[in-house]
Parts: C-alpha cells; sequence; structure tokens
C-alpha cells in the first residue's frame, strides 16, 4: 500500500534497482550513534530498513521513523521499525511525522531530491536544538566525473555517482553549506570512505587543496541550532 496519493508513480522511476539498492545498512552511522534506548530517530529514504534494526538491537533508538518511496520496500521496512510512512518526502506533509527527534538521518537520499534545500528546512524543525543530522551524497567534484568532462563526455549509470536517478549535484563544500543554510550546525565533512594512499599523497603536493578531488561520497555530520539561533538568521 502507499500512504500518500502519487507515491507509486515516482516510485516505478526506480523500478530497475536491484534489491541490494535497498537493503544497505549504515553500519558507520549506527556505530557513532550515542547509546541512548529512549532516542528518537527519523530516516528520510530507509529502505528496507536495515539500519534502523541495527540501531534498535544495539540499544541506540528508542523509536525508528523511517520514510520510503517505494512501496514494496516500506513493507519490508514495516517488519523492522516502528513506524514506516510509504510517500514521496516532498509532496509529504511534515506534520505527519511527529518533532522532537534526536538524530535525522538522510544516507544517499538528497541528491534524488527535486529541492533539497527546502526539504531541509523543514526537516530542521522536527530535530530538537542539539539533535544530530547524518547525510551522505556523491561528490560531484571526483576526479573521474572531471575527466569525463574534460573529454565531453557527462554519461549517466545504473549505479554510482553518476546514476540516472540524481537530480541534484553537490560538491563537499556546496553540501556544507546547503546544510548550514538550512540551520544545521556543522561537526564534520569529509570522505565517507578513508582517502587512499594515493590520494593522500597527491593531495599533500597541492598543499592540501585537492582533497575533493578523490571523495567519492560525502558523508557529512552535524547537530540541529537553537530554534531561536534560526529565527536570528532569517
Amino acid at each position: 500500500m502507499t500512504d500518500q496519493p502519487g507515491a507509486k508513480p515516482l516510485a516505478d522511476f526506480y523500478a530497475g534497482k536491484d534489491e541490494a539498492y535497498f537493503s544497505g545498512m549504515r553500519a558507520d552511522i549506527v556505530a557513532d550513534l550515542p547509546p541512548e534506548p529512549g532516542a528518537r530517530i527519523l530516516e528520510i529514504g530507509c529502505g528496507a530498513g536495515a539500519t534502523g534494526e541495527a540501531a534498535l538491537a544495539s540499544g541506540r533508538a528508542g523509536f525508528y521513523q523511517g520514510v520510503e518511496l517505494d512501496p514494496e520496500t516500506a513493507e519490508r521496512a514495516r517488519e523492522r521499525l516502528s513506524a514506516v510512512l510509504c510517500a514521496n518526502v516532498e509532496a509529504l506533509d511534515l506534520s505527519r511525522l511527529g518533532g522532537d527527534y534526536d538524530v535525522l538521518i538522510l544516507s544517499e537520499v538528497l541528491e534524488h531530491l527535486v529541492d533539497p534545500w527546502g526539504l531541509l528546512k523543514g526537516l530542521a524543525r522536527l530535530l530538537r536544538p542539539g539533535g544530530r543530522v547524518y547525510a551522505s551524497s556523491p561528490n560531484i567534484a571526483h576526479n573521474r566525473v572531471i575527466r569525463s568532462l574534460l573529454a565531453g563526455r557527462f554519461d549517466y549509470e545504473p549505479i554510482g555517482v553518476m546514476d540516472r536517478t540524481h537530480l541534484r549535484w553537490f560538491t563537499p563544500a556546496t553540501y556544507r553549506e546547503m546544510f548550514e543554510q538550512a540551520g544545521f550546525e556543522t561537526l564534520s565533512v569529509g570522505p565517507l570512505a578513508p582517502y587512499s594512499r594515493k590520494a593522500r599523497f597527491l593531495n599533500r603536493l597541492t598543499g592540501n587543496r585537492s582533497a575533493h578531488l578523490f571523495q567519492v561520497q560525502i558523508m557529512y555530520k552535524g547537530r540541529a541550532a537553537d530554534p531561536a539561533a534560526r529565527s536570528r538568521d532569517r
């Protein structure tokens, strides 16, 4: 079933994806969560619920709300999570998700949205002051993409940085700016996976100014600012 009209047609856009696309578990995020059995966590694009299941089982969450676009995947997630809403989050009345969350997770989601900037501003209001956000997206400034552009190519692929379902593109710098403009305080921005020895060497040769060329994925960690501070910034 779908919880919102219009979710199924958009979900069909992902029909060719392998099942593994929806079933990944973000062990790195779960390991970074504080051991708070009563924590409330919201994950946008929860897939089949593997990350939430691990968070609940490890005592790092007491309530885990997922939002998932694909109806079949959402059904699988409902067997693992506290609650799952099957919806296109950009067309969703966010008040349906409640609020006062301790953690927001956006793993490989924002690049698929029409207006991730606007959505982040809405999601920031659902977090308690100081609540954590974890997000990751592909890095369009990766050297492989730049080499393709120099060759006159911008080819979409089934998976990866150039996944054909991506609508938006970010560099580490613009990713950080998007979150800060939405009212988050940045804790760290870096690669999802450690740099290789070769990448570290080449970055040192350029005075540590080329790290962005070697990040396939961007990993962002931040926290929600106090609502009064957000009001002063607007």
